[in-house]
């Protein structure tokens, strides 16, 4: 297993990673595909996770087979097919269609901080998911959730808070995640032994 870094992301064997950033104690698994993203400290991806135009909040836990800011066709043109602004595969003086690579990068998807984002999910360009929420497998989210709110479904729709009411908003003003590294550390065996509130207790 690989000991992370504070300054460089592991990135595991057959990944592929364009114009993106990395934080420090980030990770990308085997065979992901990474493009015009940035992974905020500690933020990682599991195996064949495609995200695309895309930040990753601080500690954003991705799943394996998840796909973020999957990128669009034109739609609404007489074609769908990407001849029409990948031009350049198919003749030798035809130009790639540079405004439609810059909307679509354009088109960022937001995943907040302490975030999961289960197996299989899908998580439609555009759409921000609040710190500390859970989407569940094979999930299809195409709106905003609410920071901590647990969603599931094909469209996505909520399920139930994490957290008993109060409890949310108290996290956040505690904001853990821009601890520094040793911090972390000192309060690691609360992490691990403590529920929320208890441990809101001990460190507000």
């Amino acid at each position: 297993m690989p000991k992370l870094s504070a300054t460089a992301p592991f990135i595991h064997d057959g990944a592929e990673v364009t114009r993106s950033t990395f934080g420090a104690y980030c990770e990308v698994g085997k065979g992901a595909r990474v493009l015009n993203s940035e992974f905020m400290d500690y933020a990682y991806c599991d195996q064949y996770a495609d995200i695309a135009n895309t930040t990753l909040g601080k500690f954003a836990n991705i799943a394996a087979f998840t796909r973020i800011g999957p990128t669009d066709h034109p739609y609404k043109n007489a074609s769908l097919h990407h001849f029409l602004y990948r031009s350049s595969y198919y003749w030798d003086d035809a130009e790639d269609d540079p405004a439609f690579f810059a909307a679509r990068s354009a088109r960022r998807s937001i995943i907040g901080h302490d975030t999961w984002i289960g197996h299989g999910a899908i998580i439609k360009p555009e759409v921000t998911i609040g710190n500390g929420a859970i989407v569940a497998s094979g999930a299809v989210v195409t709106k905003n959730v609410a920071p901590y709110m647990i969603v599931a479904g094909v469209p996505a729709v909520p399920l139930r808070a994490r957290y008993p009411d109060g409890i949310a908003e108290r996290m956040e003003a505690l904001a853990w995640w821009d601890w520094s590294h040793a911090a972390l550390k000192r309060a690691l065996a609360d992490f691990r032994a403590l529920p929320a509130e208890a441990f809101l207790e001990k460190y507000e």
